[in-house]
C-alpha cells in the first residue's frame, strides 16, 4: 500500500459528483493521493501533461502480479471490488512483451479495413433501434440509455465476438457489476465468479461450433497456433476485456453526446446548418465527459521522478482521464465548457501511448453512424427530465448517467 503523510482524498464509488471530485483532486496537485475501496491509495493524475509522460513511461507497469507489492504479498483479496481491473490475464494488465503479444492477437479485429466493414452493420442495429422507439405511442416518455445508448454497441460487440443471444441478458448483467463500484466484496465475488462462468460456457459454445467471430479465432489461436502461447486463463482473460471495454464506454459516448445537444439547442441547430461537424461533436463529448473518469491502475517499476512529482517503486497510479480532458493547462479557461468548434479538441478517452484503446474507430464509427440517424428521424425529441435528475450510474469508473428519460416528439 501507498503510505504518505499527505491524507488522501476517499474516492466517492458512487460517482455522484465526478467532475466536481475532480475539481478537488486537481486542488491538491497535480499527483494527488487519493484512497479507493478497501483502503487502498493510489497517485491520481489528472494533469494532461504528466498523465502523458507516464503513460509511455517504460517505468510504469500495469502488471499487478509484477509491479505492485500488495498484490504480490496477497494484501489484495479476490473479493476487492476492483479485483478483476488488476488481476483479469489480458492486454489490459500486460506488460512489456506479453502486452505486444497480447494485443496482436486482438489487433486484427480492429483495423481501419475491419471497422469500416463493420458500417453496414451498425447502421442495420441503428435503424432496427429506431424502428422500435418509432413504435412508442405519442407522448410516451422513453429511456434512451436503454432502449438506445445501451442496445447499439452491446449488440455490435456481441456479434463481433460470436455471443449467442442466450449468454447476452448474464453478460450485461456481469459487466454492469465490473463497473459498478459501489458494490460489497460479497457481491464481487459473486460477479466476478459469474462472469467467467459465462465466458466458459462461450468458450465451450465456440469450441463445439466455432464461426467467423473473434471469439472462434482466438480459441484457434489457444488450440493450434503454439508460437502465440496463449493459455486458457489468457483467452477467458482476453473475452472479458474486449466484450467489456468493447461497449461500455461507447453506451457513455452516446448517452453523454445525446444529453449534450438535448441541453444545448443552439449546438443541435449548428449541427443541422453544418457549421458543426459530427466528428467534432464527438470528440468534444469525448473531452467533456470522458466515458471512463478514472482507470486503475498502474504501478511504478521503480522510483519515478517527473516534472517535480515523485512516484516510488511499488506505488499505484489512477488515470483520471476526464480530469485530463478538462485540464485548464491544456484547455485554459474554457476547459470547462462544451464548445465543438474549440482549435484543441485533444483528449485521453481511449486511453494513450502502448494501451490506447484498439476499439477506439468502432466506438467513433457507432457514434457517427447513430446520432445523426437518432436526430434525424427524431428532430423534435426533448429531455423529458432536469439533468440533475437524471442520476448516475453508480461507479467512480464508468461516466454515464442512470436514465435518459426523452419525449421523441410528433
Amino acid at each position: 500500500m501507498v503510505e504518505s503523510v499527505t491524507s488522501p482524498l476517499v474516492i466517492d464509488t458512487s460517482g455522484e459528483d465526478i467532475q466536481g471530485e475532480i475539481v478537488r483532486i486537481r486542488e491538491q496537485g497535480r499527483a494527488t493521493l487519493v484512497e479507493l475501496p478497501g483502503g487502498v491509495q493510489a497517485w491520481s493524475i489528472t494533469d494532461a501533461a504528466l498523465l502523458e509522460k507516464l503513460l509511455v513511461d517504460s517505468r510504469v507497469s500495469k502488471d499487478a502480479g509484477q509491479h505492485w507489492p500488495a498484490f504480490v504479498a496477497g494484501q489484495i483479496p479476490p473479493d476487492w471490488p476492483l479485483y478483476l481491473w488488476v488481476a483479469a490475464p489480458n492486454m489490459f494488465t500486460a506488460y512489456g512483451a506479453d502486452h505486444r503479444r497480447l494485443r496482436k492477437l486482438v489487433a486484427p479485429a480492429f483495423t481501419a479495413r475491419r471497422t469500416e466493414a463493420m458500417r453496414g452493420q451498425v447502421e442495420r442495429i441503428t435503424n432496427d433501434l429506431l424502428d422500435a422507439l418509432a413504435a412508442t405511442p405519442a407522448g410516451e416518455i422513453v429511456d434512451l440509455r436503454e432502449r438506445f445508448a445501451y442496445p447499439l454497441p452491446i449488440q455490435v460487440i456481441s456479434e463481433l465476438m460470436g455471443v449467442p443471444e442466450s449468454l447476452g441478458p448474464g453478460l450485461r448483467t456481469c459487466v454492469d457489476g465490473i463497473f459498478d463500484t459501489t458494490l460489497t466484496p460479497e457481491q464481487s465475488q459473486a460477479n466476478y465468479m459469474e462472469m467467467y462462468r459465462i465466458l466458459g460456457e462461450l468458450v465451450a459454445l465456440r469450441r463445439e461450433q466455432p464461426g467467423d467471430d473473434m471469439t472462434s479465432l482466438l480459441i484457434s489461436h489457444r488450440d493450434e497456433d503454439e508460437d502465440t502461447q496463449l493459455t486458457e486463463e489468457e483467452l477467458v482473460g482476453t473475452l472479458l476485456l474486449v466484450i467489456s471495454a468493447g461497449h461500455e464506454t461507447t453506451v457513455n459516448l452516446l448517452d453523454q453526446a445525446i444529453t449534450a445537444l438535448l441541453t444545448r439547442p443552439e449546438v443541435l441547430a449548428r449541427l443541422r446548418d453544418g457549421s458543426v461537424k459530427w466528428p467534432e461533436l464527438v470528440e468534444e463529448t469525448l473531452r467533456f465527459e470522458s466515458p471512463v473518469a478514472h482507470l486503475p491502475l498502474r504501478f511504478a517499476v521503480t522510483d519515478i521522478e517527473i516534472d517535480g512529482i515523485r512516484i516510488a517503486q511499488g506505488e499505484a497510479i489512477l488515470a483520471g482521464y476526464a480530469g485530463a480532458g478538462r485540464d485548464p493547462r491544456r484547455h485554459g479557461a474554457t476547459a470547462d465548457e462544451f464548445d465543438p468548434t474549440r482549435d484543441n479538441q485533444s483528449h485521453m478517452a481511449f486511453g494513450y501511448g502502448a494501451h490506447h484503446c484498439l476499439g477506439a474507430p468502432l466506438a467513433r464509427l457507432e457514434a457517427l453512424v447513430s446520432l445523426p440517424a437518432l436526430f434525424e428521424r427524431f428532430p423534435a425529441m426533448t429531455l423529458a427530465a432536469p439533468v440533475s435528475e437524471l442520476g448516475t450510474v453508480p461507479s467512480f469508473i464508468s461516466n454515464g448517467h442512470q436514465h435518459l428519460p426523452v419525449r421523441l416528439g410528433e
